[in-house]
């Protein structure tokens, strides 16, 4: 289970270590939850607790530089928390996108 620790400024640090498949998420890793337009937050809050255990785990990836892996497993996690296959396909296919143009080389 995902225990996070509310900081300053809608940031949050894990409060103790977080595996999900084989990844392991220290205790302290930071995290500003999922970036989700302003605009979209009634649809999709950016720090829905059903969404974070997926937010955590990508984020911390994407800090390894590990996207390919990153949104892939997004994908498996946000299924797996129950979230709807619009709101799967859409984060995914936003994260994807975003990574496949910002870092070619690391996709």
């Amino acid at each position: 289970m995902l225990l996070l620790e509310p900081l300053p400024n809608h940031r949050y640090k894990v409060a103790k270590p977080y595996k999900y498949k084989n990844i392991m998420v220290p205790k302290g890793y930071e995290t500003n939850g999922a970036n989700i337009p302003r605009i979209l937050w009634s649809v999709w809050p950016p720090n829905k607790s059903d969404f974070m255990p997926a937010v955590v785990v990508h984020d911390y990836l994407c800090d390894k530089e590990k996207y390919s892996l990153a949104d892939n497993l997004f994908r498996d996690a946000l299924q797996e928390s129950g979230a709807s296959k619009l709101t799967v396909w859409l984060f995914y296919i936003s994260v994807s996108l975003y990574h496949r143009l910002r870092y070619p080389s690391h996709y």
